[in-house]
């Protein structure tokens, strides 16, 4: 057909008819064997099995890419976790040791104290008894002038010959 179809003027082309020709071809496809209609099949087959295929591991790739960035995303988590959690850690040990030092210098300043007052103490503790080591005052200066002998301050009456006085915190 193509051979006896006739040129087109100052071309190479061929004119031919249009339905004839695509009669022919569907006659040509009809009358394939058999084998080749189950290849064309096979690879219709083997073509939407490759796209199905394909569709699959794109989808898998997309999930796997996605549970990537949730370990990703977790993993950052956790590392901002340790990190705050070490810096927590950090600053409760500053502040243990600054509320340590704080409490030392409280109890320095006590004791300080504590240490002053019982100085004070102590110093009146020597003088009290240097006022008791004192020597006695004779039962002859303590009589008066007509040899009367002197009251006794505590029970009010005489002391008996060779008694010291007792010690008054008002002299």
């Amino acid at each position: 057909m193509i051979e006896a179809a006739p040129g087109i003027p100052m071309s190479a082309s061929v004119r031919v008819n249009r339905d004839e020709l695509l009669d022919l071809l569907d006659e040509a496809v009809e009358n394939l064997p058999d084998e080749l209609r189950a290849a064309r099949w096979l690879l219709k087959e083997r073509d939407e099995y490759m796209e199905r295929t394909r569709r699959e591991a794109e989808e898998l790739i997309g999930e796997a890419r996605t549970r990537v960035a949730q370990m990703v995303q977790k993993t950052e988590v956790v590392k901002a976790a340790e990190q705050r959690a070490r810096r927590i850690n950090e600053e409760a040990e500053a502040n243990a040791r600054r509320m340590r030092r704080e409490a030392e210098d409280f109890c320095d300043q006590r004791l300080a104290s504590f240490e002053n007052v019982l100085a004070k103490v102590q110093r009146s503790v020597a003088v009290g008894r240097q006022r008791l080591a004192a020597p006695s005052i004779e039962e002859s200066e303590l009589r008066g002038f007509d040899g009367d002998a002197a009251p006794d301050h505590a029970g009010g009456g005489e002391r008996p010959a060779g008694a010291t006085a007792p010690f008054d915190q008002e002299r």
